[in-house]
């Protein structure tokens, strides 16, 4: 059986950033030398288990809201499904994701289509609402940060810079530049956007902006669209709190702000968007963020390890319970279990 091109690409994209993620967790860990890897380990080993599993929960109350979330979503459309099987399909798709990045969005359509008989047309609309609220969401987190952590951030990123470049000028020139470039792009493409359309690379990024455009005005339109916007806030406020929690669990950095816990949680988003579920990248970039307020080597990357590893044990436990369950269970079960809820 030959495979067609856009599946060999996934394939070969799948490989690629998974050897990615692998190299990153070997090249870290061979750069650490003993003395680091002890004092890792005896972080692991010293830490209070009870914040641990307290950022554990606070994964799975997340969770919960965003299938809450995607209820809202697909009541719009004429379909009402029960919590426990859009958590389920939500926990199967993260589980997904863990192998394949975007499989787990196709397979929690596929998982409603067999038990509640949504349409996939209808559900993948939802998802594509959900990522775009999601970008949103990332980008006013960055801004957040920006503004509440400025100062550091700005030390930090001229440190990190100056290390590199002997000259540099003036941290407010730079930042000053990096605003006129974007200005400046966003003129261009104000000026000349139909010119750029006949470029396939810009007319996806022009059915992008009208598609985000389209998905916010979606969301206006619900029932109860502060509920939905409720939602995501709470949603984004237990990322950050899982963060958080696990600084509880090191005398080293439970004195941090919870600003550090955004910072954290912006970095940290960064190594799961490279590698599939940040594999050997989340740790290091989360290590990188405490680093701003001086936490060790050790500590940040014991600290992105306990984070890292408490989220995919969430992941793991409830996507392959509820994989097993929606695998077991017959269609015939679900149509007897189920009430006549699909109004079209």
């Amino acid at each position: 059986m030959t495979l067609n091109k856009n599946k060999l690409f996934s394939i070969l994209k799948f490989i690629l950033f998974l050897g990615l993620g692998l190299f990153f967790v070997y090249w870290f860990l061979l750069k650490l030398d003993s003395d680091t890897r002890n004092a890792i380990w005896h972080s692991f080993r010293n830490a209070n288990y009870f914040w641990v599993v307290l950022a554990m929960l606070v994964s799975v109350l997340s969770h919960v809201l965003r299938a809450l979330r995607w209820n809202m979503l697909l009541g719009s459309m004429g379909n009402s499904v029960k919590l426990s099987r859009s958590f389920g399909a939500v926990m199967t798709a993260y589980l997904a994701n863990l192998a394949v990045p975007r499989l787990g969005e196709v397979l929690r359509c596929g998982v409603l289509l067999h038990s509640d008989k949504v349409p996939m047309q209808k559900s993948l609309g939802t998802v594509v609402t959900e990522r775009i609220v999601d970008i949103l969401a990332f980008g006013l987190t960055i801004l957040l940060g920006l503004a509440l952590a400025f100062n550091q951030l700005k030390d930090w990123l001229y440190n990190q810079l100056s290390a590199k470049i002997a000259t540099l000028p003036n941290m407010g020139i730079i930042v000053l530049i990096l605003v006129i470039m974007f200005a400046g792009v966003v003129v261009l493409y104000l000026l000349f956007y139909k010119k750029l359309l006949k470029f396939k690379f810009f007319q996806k990024m022009h059915g992008f902006i009208v598609g985000f455009v389209d998905g916010i005005k979606s969301i206006m339109h619900l029932h109860k669209p502060w509920q939905f916007i409720f939602y995501s806030l709470a949603i984004y406020f237990l990322y950050f709190l899982g963060g958080y929690v696990i600084f509880q669990a090191m005398p080293e950095t439970a004195e941090l702000p919870f600003v550090a816990a955004l910072l954290l949680y912006i970095f940290g988003t960064v190594g799961m968007m490279v590698t599939p579920g940040g594999i050997g990248l989340y740790p290091v970039l989360v290590w990188q963020s405490v680093a701003i307020y001086g936490i060790s080597q050790q500590v940040g990357l014991a600290s992105g390890w306990l984070l890292w590893s408490s989220q995919q044990v969430v992941v793991i436990i409830l996507g392959v319970a509820y994989l097993v369950k929606f695998s077991v269970l017959k269609n015939t079960h679900w149509q007897n279990e189920l009430q006549p809820t699909n109004k079209g």
